[in-house]
This record gives C-alpha cells, structure tokens and sequence, in this order.
C-alpha cells in the first residue's frame, strides 16, 4: 500500500558494527538514507563510498525495485522497502515515520543511484551540529559545488528557472531549490504546520515542499556547496518523465504561492 505514512517493520535490520559508529559527535542521532528505484548496481556504488567509520545509521529505502537492487545492499545497512513503487514522495514519508519513531535527531536525504558523493556528507551535517542550522541544503551551483553529465535542459530548469519561482514564493533567495542531498532536524518533521503527510506530496513535490515550509516557517536554512553528477545515460540518469515530473517538483511553489495548498 502506498497511502499511509506509518514506517512499519524494517525489511532488514542490520545496525552499524561495533567499533564502525565515531562517537565523537554522537550527542545527535542521525540517520542518512539513500532512495532506490530500480537502481541495480549504482545502489552498491553509492554505498561503497559511505566511510566505514560514520556518525551516522545508514538506511535504504527501496521503492519496490524489481531488478535485485536489495542484492547489492550489505550487511550493516538499514533496509526499508515498499512491496510496489509509490513515488519518492511516498518513499521518504515512510523514512519520516520511521526516523521520528526511532527518535532520530537529524536526518540526511541522499539519491540511491550514485548523484551524490556521501564523503560531502559531514558539511550538510557541521552547520546542524555547530547549532547554525536547521535545514542545510546542498546546491551544485555554489562555489565549490559542482554538476557533471546534466543535460542542458536540467541545468536551465535547475539553476535558473525554478530556483527563480522558488525564491520568489519563499521570499529569500536561494541557489538550489531542487536538489535532494540534504541534512534537516526531524524537529521540523514534528512541527504541525508542516504537512508532509498530505497525500498530493507522493511524488517529486515533497523535496520542494518540504525546503520552502522551513524557510517560510522561520528555521534557519543554509546552502552548502555539493557536487552532483548523473550517471552516464545508458545506465538511466534520471527517473524524471519529462512534463508530469516537472510539473510534480513545479506545483509546489505554484500552489503555496498562491495558497493553493498549506
């Protein structure tokens, strides 16, 4: 079922190995989770750069792959899944259910098919920890970031166009509004007025969403450099269709600029 937003059981439990968890900054409880749809063996890469030695649970959260994705997870990850695909929506408010269950502090959202470089992990998460952030939002177009095999289309609509309409709605100006590598307080998970729950947020709305209710709210949002590189096309570099997807990471802002939705 892909309605509800209740964690349910862990398809797999396998917590960090004794000895693999730094507890030098483990005052806050973080859990870091990759999204996967079909990803094959770009799931296995993207775990394979996680260092052995983190502050942080590692999660998958399979969005009813399949093609064996699950295979390529190893021992000592977290595993969610979903029995068909929902949407990466519906996909992340089961990891919200189940990071606000679990008492996790901080949560970090990373792509499953290898976008994301894990080791730019800890500057999402130093901003949170340094207690100068609520909301760290990764963006590839700020110095130091980086973008590579975007097609040029992506580049206009990611840099320019909906950052434009994003900022506009927000009332603050912001480099990135569409990217998902990005480190939060589940406190804002926990906040009433933040719906994540509704159920027109299964899709490609939630990222949005989510980024402009904390800015409006007045949590202290903050932009760190990332870099982003998609994997070669005949490996299938995005699961965006063209004009419904759009249109699904486009309403967000159109709809709570005009008080469509809340």
């Amino acid at each position: 079922m892909c309605g509800g937003v209740r964690s349910g059981r862990l398809f797999r439990r396998c917590p960090v190995p004794s000895g693999n968890r730094n507890t030098a900054k483990d005052a806050m409880k973080i859990l870091a989770c990759a999204f996967a749809y079909n990803e094959g063996d770009k799931i296995r890469r993207t775990l394979a750069r996680h260092p052995r030695t983190r502050n942080y649970d590692l999660m998958v959260m399979d969005d009813g792959s399949t093609d064996g994705s699950l295979d390529q997870v190893p021992e000592g990850v977290l595993v969610l899944r979903n029995p068909r695909n929902c949407g990466i929506g519906a996909a992340m408010k089961r990891v919200f259910a189940y990071a606000l269950e679990q008492n996790y502090d901080v949560l970090v959202i990373q792509a499953g098919n290898d976008k994301d470089d894990p080791l730019e992990i800890p500057r999402l998460l130093a901003p949170i920890l340094e207690n100068r952030a609520d909301f760290v939002q990764g963006s590839r177009f700020l110095p130091g970031g980086g973008y590579g095999n975007t097609p040029a289309y992506r580049i206009l609509a990611t840099r320019f166009l909906h950052p434009w309409l994003f900022s506009l709605a927000a009332r603050k100006r912001v480099t990135e509004s569409t990217n998902g590598f990005r480190a939060f307080r589940t406190t804002i998970l926990r906040d009433p007025r933040v719906n994540w729950q509704q159920p027109w947020l299964n899709r490609y709305e939630l990222e949005p969403y989510l980024l402009y209710k904390a800015i409006r709210l007045g949590y202290r949002h903050m932009e760190v450099p990332v870099t982003k590189v998609y994997p070669p096309h005949r490996e299938g570099y995005t699961k965006m269709k063209p004009f419904s997807g759009w249109w699904s990471i486009l309403r967000p802002v159109v709809y709570l600029l005009l008080g469509i939705k809340k």
